[in-house]
């Protein structure tokens, strides 16, 4: 079993910048891909980052390209998604993501789940 727990979002200022952090549980992370995903009120839940378990590879949506960074830290299991340049369109609960499978959190199908932070963004 993997717990995800997430931290760091808040309230900031279009342009502003954010960085989110996951915590893992378990043994096994260093094994575990690792994604960000986020969901708008009245919206469906979309991909928005993933990084393979050595973090050899990323992922990102269109939107965020250039804007966002994911990154991870084996030795603390830990993932950070950091955010620049931050717009209202980038309002919406972020949630951590993890599965053993990249294309699995690609196909935002992942296995475990974190609670979600909210990340609001002000004009």
């Amino acid at each position: 079993q993997v717990q995800l727990v997430e931290s760091g979002g808040g309230l900031v200022q279009a342009g502003g910048s954010l960085r989110l952090s996951c915590a893992a549980s378990g043994r096994t992370f260093g094994n575990l891909a690792m994604g960000w995903f986020r969901q708008a009120p009245g919206k469906e839940r979309e991909f928005v980052a993933a990084i393979s378990a050595n973090g050899g590879t990323t992922n990102y949506r269109d939107s965020v390209k250039g804007r966002f960074a994911i990154s991870r830290d084996n030795y603390k299991n830990a993932v950070s998604l950091q955010m620049n340049s931050l717009n209202p369109e980038d309002t919406a609960v972020y949630y951590c993501a993890a599965d053993y499978s990249r294309q699995a959190i690609v196909d935002k199908t992942p296995a475990y789940w974190g609670q979600g932070t909210q990340v609001t963004v002000s004009s």
